[in-house]
């Protein structure tokens, strides 16, 4: 027997030489036993469902839509409401003033709707001219002009002037 000999955790257990033996045989045989298959990945390969457990909620805002029906219901809703304002005026000023004509408010109040809304479809048309970004290696000879063309007449007659 060999004396016991002390650890930093304090005194370790004296062991005989055939106890010795027995457990490094069993340590080395614990290093070298082949490790059992554990997994490092999963797949799951069941559906993803449509949709999860709770029901659908009506959420804030608009519903979505496409861009264009967007701007539709913008420039529907900005119609509507100033339809409204003018024939609430209108209709103001006729109990008002009990004289008033409704055709004559009509024309005075229904004028610049028409122009307000006419205005706005022409600045949605109108864009800016694009910017040109032109990159050239070599010698280059550029010419830009613009062409002005009028058609006049029954008999159609194009003159382009530069």
């Amino acid at each position: 027997m060999t004396e016991p000999h002390h650890t930093p955790d304090g005194p370790s257990v004296v062991l005989s030489e055939t106890d010795a033996d027995a457990e490094a045989r069993r340590i080395i045989a614990d290093a070298y036993r082949p490790t059992p298959e554990t997994p490092t990945t999963y797949r799951d390969h069941s559906p993803i469902p449509a949709h999860g457990s709770n029901p659908p909620v009506v959420q804030p805002g608009r519903a979505p839509m496409s861009q264009g029906a967007t701007d539709a219901s913008v420039l529907m809703l900005a119609g509507g409401t100033a339809t409204t304002m003018v024939g609430g005026t209108a209709a103001a000023l006729m109990y008002v003033s009990q004289f008033a004509d409704p055709i004559v408010c009509g024309l005075v109040f229904g004028t610049p709707t028409a122009l307000v809304l006419a205005l706005a479809r022409l600045a949605a048309r109108a864009r800016p001219a694009p910017e040109i970004h032109q990159h050239y290696s070599g010698p280059v000879h550029q010419e830009q002009h613009h062409t002005h063309t009028t058609t006049r007449g029954v008999w159609a007659r194009t003159d382009n002037h530069q």
